[in-house]
C-alpha cells in the first residue's frame, strides 16, 4: 500500500505562504492545516496575520483558534493534533496541506519527538527572576557552559529558547542537545513533500516585513492588544503574549517606550525571527526551496503536488493512515 502524501509548505514570515496555499486549494483537493504557534490562539487575529473570515469560510484552516491566550501549547500537542487532522483528511480522500512558519512544529511532526521534560512553572519563574537581575545574555552564557551546541543555535536575545534549554538541563540533568537526538522517529505510512518559499533577497524580505507590520497597525493591532491587556488573567510572560509584535505593543502601552520606538522594535524583532527561520530552513537538506515573486514557482509547486496526488489516488493505491 502506498504511503499517503502530506504536503508541507513552510517559509519565513511574510514569504507568501498563505497565498500559495490558497492557490493550491483552488486546483487540488487539499485540506489546509495551520502550522503556526500564534494562530492557535483565539482573539489574536491581526498580529498573527490570521486569514480573514471571508478566506476562512471559503478555505477553512484547521488548527487555528484552538486555545485561549491564557493557555499553553507544545510541539508534542501539535504533533498529536496535526496527525489527527492528517488522518481525517486522508480518510476523506483528500491531501493534507500543512502551511506555516513554526519550524519546530514541522520538525516534531516529520522527525518525531524527543523525551524532553514538560515545562515547570517554578523553574521558569526562577530563570525569569535571574534574567531580570542579570539579563538574558548572562543566562545565554550559562547555557553555553552547560550545553554549548544549544547555545550556538540559540540567539542571545531569544529569551524563550534560552529559558527552555536551561529548564531542560535543570529538570533532566542532561543537555537538551543530547535529548533532542533521541527522537521517536517519523510517523509511519506518510510521505512528506517538504517545500519552502524563500524571498529573493534580504532587502525584499525586510520591505515585506515593514509593510506587513504597518498594515497590522492600520487594521487595529493596538486595539487588539488593548483588549488582551484588559484581561486580568493575561500577562506579558505567557507564551501567547511573547509573540513577535504583541510583546512590543504591550511594552509600549506599559510606557516602556514611545510609539515610534515600538514600531522600530517590532519590525526589528520580526526581522530577527525571519533570519532564524531562514537559517533553520537552509540547514535542512530535505526541504526543496522555491523563490517567491517568480513566475515559475506556482507552476513548479503545482506540478509536484499533482504528481503526489496522481501517485496516491491512481491504480487503487489510496491508503488511510
Amino acid at each position: 500500500m502506498a504511503c499517503a502524501p502530506v504536503i508541507c509548505l513552510r517559509g519565513p514570515t511574510a514569504a507568501g505562504k498563505t497565498e500559495m496555499a490558497i492557490a493550491l486549494a483552488e486546483r487540488f483537493p487539499v485540506d489546509i492545516i495551520s502550522v503556526d504557534s500564534a494562530m492557535i490562539y483565539r482573539g489574536m487575529d491581526v498580529g498573527t496575520a490570521k486569514p480573514g473570515p471571508g478566506i476562512l469560510k471559503r478555505y477553512p484552516h484547521r488548527l487555528i483558534d484552538l486555545l485561549d491566550p491564557s493557555e499553553s501549547y507544545s510541539a508534542s500537542r501539535f504533533r498529536d493534533d496535526a496527525l489527527a487532522e492528517i488522518r481525517r483528511s486522508h480518510r476523506a480522500g483528500r491531501i493534507p496541506l500543512l502551511v506555516g512558519g513554526t519550524l519546530l512544529y514541522f520538525r516534531a511532526l516529520e522527525e518525531g519527538l524527543s523525551s524532553l521534560p514538560p515545562a515547570n512553572a517554578e523553574v521558569r519563574r526562577q530563570l525569569e527572576n535571574q534574567a531580570l537581575a542579570s539579563g538574558w545574555r548572562e543566562l545565554h552564557e550559562r547555557l553555553a557552559e552547560r550545553d554549548p551546541e544549544a547555545a550556538a543555535r540559540i540567539h542571545p536575545n531569544d529569551s524563550q529558547r534560552i529559558q527552555r534549554a536551561l529548564e531542560v538541563c535543570m529538570l533532566s540533568g542532561r543537555r537538551m542537545t543530547d535529548l533532542l537526538r533521541e527522537r521517536s522517529g517519523p510517523p509511519g505510512g506518510l510521505r512528506f513533500l517538504r517545500l519552502a518559499l524563500l524571498p529573493p533577497g534580504r532587502a525584499e524580505l525586510h520591505r515585506r516585513i515593514g509593510e506587513r507590520f504597518h498594515g497590522m497597525l492600520e487594521l487595529g493591532l493596538e486595539e487588539e492588544v488593548h483588549r488582551l491587556r484588559e484581561r486580568s488573567d493575561l500577562r506579558l510572560n505567557l507564551p501567547a503574549m511573547r509573540a513577535v509584535g504583541y510583546r512590543q505593543v504591550w511594552l509600549y502601552m506599559d510606557g516602556a517606550y514611545g510609539r515610534e520606538e515600538m514600531v522600530r522594535r517590532a519590525i526589528a524583532a520580526t526581522r530577527q525571527y525571519a533570519k532564524r527561520q531562514l537559517t533553520w530552513l537552509r540547514r535542512d537538506p530535505a526541504v526543496r526551496t522555491f523563490a517567491t515573486d517568480t513566475g515559475s514557482t506556482l507552476g513548479e509547486i503545482e506540478g509536484l503536488v499533482a504528481a503526489e496526488w496522481e501517485a496516491w489516488s491512481g491504480a487503487g493505491k489510496r491508503s488511510v493512515t
